[in-house]
Formats: C-alpha cells, sequence, structure tokens
C-alpha cells in the first residue's frame, strides 16, 4: 500500500475537498483524484460519497481513516527510531494568540537555535477559534492558547496554567488610587483593548454582556507592548494578561485596578491533536515552549 496515498486520503477527509488538499500538497486536482481511485481498488471499498460538489466520508472510510493515522504514525516512528537522534530536523507549525508571540521568542529562541540549529518554525498569530480549525484540519502542528480553559479528548494538553489579569491605567490615573472600583466606574473611561473576538478580550466581553454592558474601545490593536506604551502615557484603561504588565507595575508606571464582583478566569494551554505523531522535533518545541511560557515546575516531556 503506497503511504502517500494514505497521506493524500487523510488530508482529503480533513479538508472535505480534493481541490483544497490539491493546494495544500502541490499536487493537480487529478492527482488527487486517482491517489483516492488507487486507494479505493486496492482496499475494494468506496471511501467518499460524492453528491454534486461536496464530499463526505462513507461509514468504510471513517474505518479506514482510523487505521490511516495509525499507519502514517506507526511510519514516522519507525523512521525516527532509525534516525540519528543527534540530528533533530523538521519544520514546525505553531498557532498561538498574539500577546505570546513576544516572551515566547524573545529571551529563549536562540538558544533553541543553537541546540536545535535544523528545527524551522513557522508561527501563526491567530484567535482560539481559528486556531482548532488550523489544528483539526493539520494545518498546524501545536497550538498555545490563551482563552478560557479547554478539555477535549481529541486534543492532548502538554502543559497548562491559569493566567492572572487586570484592568491597568498609569500610575497617575485618577482611578490608580481608588479602592472597590466597580466595573460601571471605569467604564466610563477610554480604553485600549486588543481585537474583538481575540482570547481574553473575548472572555471580557461576554462577562461584560452577562452583566447587559459593552465596551467601546478608542482602539483596538493586537500589540500588546503598544498597548502598554499608551496606558502609560495615560490615553486610556486597557484589560491585559499580568505577564504584560507586571514589569511595568513593579516600576510603579502602571497600576493594577481594584475591580470589585469581576473575576474572569484565563487559561494558558499547550496542546496537539491526540492523531498527531510526537516526533523528536515536535518533542523539542513543545519542550521549548513548556520551558519558556510556562511559570510551575517544569516537567520533562
Amino acid at each position: 500500500m503506497d503511504i502517500k496515498n494514505l497521506k493524500t486520503f487523510i488530508h482529503v477527509a480533513e479538508l472535505n475537498s480534493f481541490t483544497k488538499t490539491a493546494e495544500v500538497l502541490g499536487y493537480s486536482q487529478s492527482t488527487i483524484s486517482f491517489q483516492i481511485k488507487q486507494l479505493e481498488n486496492e482496499l475494494n471499498c468506496q471511501l467518499f460519497e460524492r453528491i454534486n460538489h461536496t464530499i463526505a466520508l462513507t461509514d468504510k472510510g471513517k474505518e479506514v481513516l482510523s487505521y490511516a493515522h495509525e499507519m502514517i504514525k506507526l511510519t514516522k516512528e519507525l523512521k525516527s527510531s532509525i534516525q540519528d537522534t543527534h540530528s533533530i530536523y523538521g519544520h514546525i507549525r505553531l498557532a498561538m494568540a498574539d500577546s505570546l508571540c513576544h516572551s515566547l521568542l524573545e529571551k529563549r529562541f536562540d538558544n533553541f537555535r543553537q541546540q536545535y540549529p535544523e528545527i524551522t518554525l513557522k508561527i501563526n498569530a491567530s484567535g482560539t477559534e481559528e486556531m482548532f480549525r488550523f489544528i483539526n484540519h493539520n494545518e498546524v502542528d501545536i497550538i498555545l492558547t490563551l482563552d478560557s480553559h479547554i478539555y477535549n479528548t481529541e486534543y492532548i494538553i502538554a502543559k497548562e496554567e491559569k493566567v492572572k489579569v487586570h484592568f491597568v491605567v498609569q500610575a497617575d490615573s485618577p482611578l490608580a488610587n481608588m479602592k472597590n472600583i466597580t466595573i460601571k466606574d471605569i467604564l466610563q473611561y477610554p480604553f485600549i483593548l486588543t481585537e474583538k473576538g481575540m482570547s481574553y478580550r473575548r472572555i471580557l466581553d461576554e462577562k461584560l454582556a452577562e452583566l447587559s454592558l459593552e465596551i467601546e474601545p478608542i482602539l483596538e490593536i493586537g500589540n500588546t507592548s503598544l498597548i502598554c506604551s499608551l496606558v502609560k502615557q495615560g490615553i486610556g484603561v486597557s484589560f491585559l494578561p499580568d505577564y504584560v504588565t507586571d514589569n511595568d507595575v513593579l516600576e510603579g508606571k502602571m497600576v493594577y485596578l481594584d475591580v470589585i464582583d469581576f473575576d474572569i478566569e484565563v487559561w494558558k494551554q499547550l496542546l496537539y491533536h491526540r492523531n498527531k505523531w510526537l516526533s523528536l522535533e515536535m518533542k523539542s518545541v513543545i519542550q521549548y515552549c513548556i520551558d519558556t511560557e510556562f511559570k510551575k515546575d517544569i516537567e520533562e516531556y
């Protein structure tokens, strides 16, 4: 059985499209169709139902998909077992929250490159919903979320921790020395926030909606460093994770607001699909993310 045909079959099943699979794999659509037909002839069963311009796995196709994942996984494990462990190489695709990119790459990436010079990374900054679409279609290998706690048996949690978030203002703001502030108190001030629908911003909006409240920010932007700079200039209030703001707070440039009765729970989670084979390069990137992004006791992965 041709492993290449199995790989093509998995892509078609995940993308629900011969055309998209051709684009991803760099083949012509006729080549994709031929490979699937070869596999169907070899197995003597129909893998997809083709109705008009849509396709769907048959019951037999779903059964074959499970075996195909396992065969690809075993093939990779076989290659890895005879590979020189001192020569780890490959391309890893990582989707993550935009605000985590700076901390992931700023301090340790040079050391990672020195240790693994033949591993290349592609980082896709995106929202949580898009991340899971990517990983379900095998368009990324690992995701690093900053959102509500996610648990689904389809995914393996490599590491997770709760992240503290606060409303922050310039140290000279009238709000800075106030105690027992209500959410309605701060909504009277201008806000600078990350983009609507993205990770902790989405959680904030959902919590406000429960209270029949809404924020109309004067600026929405994904760059948290720029948001901090504008807050320090006294331009507005923001809502950010502590790992973004803690240095400025320690230096007395910004202040966490004492907002009562407004608790929001945000989690940082590193996940991969349960059907994903853990290659040596993928394990190396997972460990790098753990070492860089998680403050609790580090586990060897």
